[in-house]
């Protein structure tokens, strides 16, 4: 099983799991850009299908170039043999891995900002998402002020579609979805 070696470039595009899209999963990665990632997320499976499924998009994303992070700490995504960990700044030393660090406010980007190795800060909500309706967004000129104070490359998440990575393109680094790049 390949494992993302230190020091490589990161991905810009990643697709995000969760129980809405779990059907088309196989289709979105074939789809998918070779060197994209994938975040595994997958809380709605009880443990153990979880991580049988996690070892099936894992082969997956790896036979296309790609590397998946895992929704948990950096421990299980060790025991998991992930390339990385996906969650809120602040959990640890991830050494190798990648981090790929959720950010929602100037808090929250401080503590990204103290990130030290392979992260990522994904800054969201961008635009109104189907995963939390009817939910505070940031908008364009918040999430461009956030992204210039970002030490970090800069992932927008949140209602990211194609033509939206188009309009924020100048201050992004790439950008990740679950339903935009799903369907």
């Amino acid at each position: 099983m390949r494992r993302r070696q230190p020091g490589k470039n990161l991905p810009t595009l990643w697709l995000i799991s969760d129980a809405r899209n779990d059907a088309v999963l196989e289709r979105a990665i074939k789809r998918l850009p070779r060197g994209s990632g994938l975040v595994f997320r997958h809380y709605h499976l009880p443990p153990e299908q979880r991580r049988q499924r996690f070892v099936q998009l894992a082969k997956r994303i790896r036979n296309r170039g790609g590397v998946i992070v895992l929704a948990g700490d950096t421990a299980m995504a060790r025991r998991w043999r992930a390339d990385g960990c996906y969650g809120a700044p602040g959990g640890g030393a991830a050494g190798e891995l990648i981090q790929l660090l959720t950010v929602h406010d100037l808090r929250e980007l401080a503590r990204a900002n103290a990130t030290r190795g392979q992260a990522q800060a994904l800054i969201s909500p961008v635009f109104a998402t189907r995963t939390h309706p009817g939910g505070a967004t940031l908008g364009v000129a918040r999430f461009t002020s956030l992204t210039r104070l970002s030490r970090l490359p800069v992932i927008a998440l949140g209602g990211m579609t194609r033509p939206r990575a188009r309009q924020i393109t100048a201050v992004i680094n790439g950008w990740a979805a679950i339903d935009g790049l799903s369907g």
